[in-house]
């Protein structure tokens, strides 16, 4: 893994840490055009492992998962995140599959991200 995938894990990481009290268990981030790519694992909150047990619990924290995680970034872009890649943060698409506990989120900038 590259310098750059390194701090833009960390990135994420924080992000997810300080809105759901706990950060993925690992993160393997790839660059393509003008996207970062983010496969996280371990994501689930023992709360949300019990929640999803339940009648509807897991269409429950899949909805919270990827409503918040999508309103937090429309909110504020992390700090430092736009810096880091050279661009401008357009779009975040996200997705869960609870069972699994492996998460996507697809972040789209306004250009290349550079190589640098």
């Amino acid at each position: 893994m590259g310098k750059k995938e390194a701090q833009f894990n960390e990135i994420v990481k924080k992000v997810r840490k300080e809105h759901f009290g706990k950060g993925p268990e690992r993160i393997k981030t790839t660059f393509v055009d003008n996207m970062a790519i983010c496969i996280l694992y371990g994501n689930l909150t023992p709360t949300e492992k019990f929640i999803a047990q339940m009648p509807q619990g897991a269409d429950l924290v899949h909805q919270a998962r990827t409503k918040m995680i999508q309103r937090v970034y429309e909110e504020k872009v992390p700090e430092g995140m736009e810096e880091l890649v050279g661009a401008k943060l357009l779009y975040l698409f996200s997705d869960i599959n609870i069972e699994e506990d492996i998460a996507v989120s697809v972040f789209i900038f306004d250009r290349k991200i550079a190589d640098t």
